[in-house]
């Protein structure tokens, strides 16, 4: 039977709440709490969004829309849909036709064979001793093709002995014995210990604790248990870093987590859908769920890495994939940082198809480069022979006739429009701004105050900040409205954003949504749509601006804050940036939706919207958001900053 997000989210409580009732225990269910909008419960979902028991296709695509509530999307599903799709697009001639109007020419690629013997691990797997490879950029051959092997791992599992219970946090975890690398097979069962539903009812689990040396990678898997398990990563500072449901079909778990940093890892078991609200505490459990035995297997193991130094130029825009038997690619700029990595997702289907990226391998990631310098690609995850792409070329923009500035229109005037472009239902009338003034409280001799405001908030935000603070010395944008021009959408180097209309009439579950999402900016006729019903709810939901205004707020610049960071989001994504992490300290216009609106919007300190504490939110670096698939920090600034390039062809 298939499972909603939303069905999992009221059964969950339902759930907890009847057997925490029956067991005479307590749970934060059943205190009234969803546990799925704890701290932890956030977590967890950003982690598991989507899974496979969700039912397909559940939501809006992931990657380009901002939606109101989290767990409103199913990656699972799409990423099923985007791995399809990026083959054909890969294969497709439209793209092969984009890449010599990029190029000014399709030269085949340079092959590099790499320098390590397929069974040797260590003579290229740092920063330092990275292969370089001459002859590649967008000066030269923008074309790359890397072929090597990734070294398999040798380590023996041994058998071992299950904890005793209570083994269902941090504190209490059984010891695997393994130490730096290693690896071991247990037997448990889930339900047997005092937190199960013989007992309080808050949820049994079992954790398991390992030494991870430097540069290992755990693989922990439930494969042949006879329950519907749960596995879970956490870090010595109890922090989720990993989580899975189900894999290849089966109701077992598996997590191939790469260590960070050498330490001590807890890998814990626990029956669907149940998670420890605090891994420190056995009894914090969200509910008692799937009980019974399972087996686990524990590896950590040093694997192979593989490390190749390219030169870029500042604002050169790469693509790397990856196929054959590595899974993961990631970019290091010159100081070392990890800039972006992904493992098993390529969502190049979010290109248009005037880009020239490459896709359709195991893995793909882009970059748009900070700086002129010396970068590391690493290729690792996985083992046996692989195939490498490198593509980079100049921002589309740039490409542009000499001194022209790509055109964002914002239309505030409702009408027919193919929401189709963004998934929907297809032509559909949506209804304009003026429809949402007095919802909150804007009288409607103020339409165009509100309008010149959220223009300013997003010529701020795309055109002040990045030409102030952007690395691109020539970055340019032009925004214009359709109350001071006529409506220009359809011409040369025109986007359009659709301000206005509703979730009903659109058919679309979100607050925005691009058409792609586009490093480089090679499509400059697209567009993106933001609904103004979710901002526009009666006080008291978050995501709503209603919920921050008050007597004292100045309503009209408090609303076009907001309405403006969220188109200015939306935009973020047609130049190419992804969603950033929503959760943490660093407040970013691109950040996903689902959480922290307040942030967003720029509320202040006071917690009201519209007062002289009121934050001034900007693109900025941050991480991106944990679930979608890509790890590293997002320049966004740059990104937005080189997608709005000033012509010089």
């Amino acid at each position: 039977m298939h499972r909603t997000t939303q069905w999992l989210r009221a059964s969950a409580v339902v759930a907890v709440t009847a057997m925490a009732a029956a067991a005479g225990g307590a749970s934060a269910a059943s205190a009234g709490a969803d546990p799925l909008t704890t701290p932890m419960g956030q977590r967890v979902v950003a982690l598991l969004e989507g899974s496979t028991k969700f039912g397909p296709t559940a939501g809006p695509n992931p990657w380009t829309s901002f939606v109101p509530k989290p767990g409103r999307t199913d990656l699972p599903a799409w990423k099923a849909i985007a791995r399809g799709s990026a083959t054909a697009r890969a294969n497709s001639a439209k793209v092969a036709a984009a890449k010599v109007a990029a190029s000014g020419t399709l030269p085949p690629p340079l092959i590099h064979d790499e320098l390590e013997p397929s069974t040797l691990i260590g003579s290229n797997d740092t920063r330092a001793n990275a292969e370089r490879i001459a002859g590649f950029g967008t000066r030269a051959n923008p074309r790359l093709r890397v072929l090597g092997s990734l070294a398999p791992s040798t380590v023996t599992a041994t058998p071992g002995t299950a904890a005793p219970e209570d083994n269902g946090s941090i504190p209490l975890a059984g010891d695997t014995g393994i130490v730096g690398a290693g690896a071991t097979t247990v037997s448990g069962e889930i339900g047997d210990g005092p937190h199960g539903s013989a007992g309080t009812g808050s949820g049994d689990f079992d954790f398991y604790r390992l030494q991870a040396g430097a540069g290992t990678t755990i693989d922990a898997s439930t494969a042949g248990s006879s329950i519907d398990t749960l596995l879970f990563v956490f870090d010595s500072a109890g922090e989720l870093v990993a989580l899975n449901d189900d894999v290849d079909g089966t109701r077992q778990s598996r997590i191939v987590y790469d260590v960070p940093a050498a330490g001590t890892y807890y890998v814990a078991v626990g029956g669907f859908f149940a998670f420890p609200e605090d891994p420190f505490d056995s009894g914090s459990g969200s509910g008692a769920d799937t009980e019974g035995p399972f087996s686990l297997a524990i590896t950590a193991a040093k694997t192979d890495t593989d490390m190749y130094a390219v030169r870029l130029a500042a604002g050169d825009v790469l693509g790397a994939s990856v196929a054959g038997g590595a899974h993961q690619v990631q970019i290091f700029r010159p100081d070392g940082v990890a800039v972006v990595g992904g493992k098993d997702v390529d969502a190049t289907f979010l290109f248009p198809w005037n880009s020239p990226l490459p896709g359709g391998g195991n893995t793909t990631v882009s970059y748009v480069a900070e700086e002129s310098g010396l970068y590391r690609v690493a290729v690792r995850s996985g083992s046996g022979a692989y195939d490498g792409t490198l593509e980079v070329y100049r921002p589309g923009t740039e490409q542009r006739p000499a001194g022209k500035v790509q055109t964002v229109f914002l239309d505030f005037d409702g009408g027919r429009i193919n929401t189709g472009v963004w998934g929907g239902a297809g032509i559909r009338d949506l209804s304009p701004l003026s429809a949402f003034l007095g919802l909150w409280g804007i009288g409607s001799a103020r339409e165009g105050a509100l309008i010149d405001a959220i223009t300013a908030q997003v010529r701020s935000n795309l055109a002040a900040d990045p030409a102030a603070y952007g690395l691109n010395p020539g970055t340019a944008i032009r925004v214009v409205t359709s109350k001071d021009h006529p409506d220009i959408y359809g011409k040369p180097n025109v986007s359009r954003v659709f301000v206005g209309g509703t979730i009903a009439q659109s058919g679309i579950p979100t607050i925005g949504i691009a058409q792609y999402i586009d490093p480089g900016n090679y499509a400059t006729e697209d567009q993106a749509l933001v609904l103004l019903d979710v901002l526009a709810w009666p006080k008291g939901e978050e995501p709503s601006l209603n919920t921050y205004l008050r007597p004292s707020s100045n309503r009209v610049a408090f609303v076009a804050q907001g309405i403006g960071n969220v188109v200015s989001h939306e935009i973020g994504h047609l130049v190419g940036a992804y969603h950033t992490d929503n959760e943490n300290d660093v407040a970013c216009l691109i950040d996903a939706g689902g959480v922290g609106f307040s942030r967003l919007f720029g509320v202040g300190p006071d917690g009201i919207g519209g007062t002289a504490d009121d934050v001034d939110v900007d693109f900025a670096e941050d991480t991106y958001i944990p679930g979608e698939g890509f790890i590293g920090l997002e320049d966004a600034l740059n990104v937005v900053s080189w997608g709005f390039s000033r012509g010089k062809g």
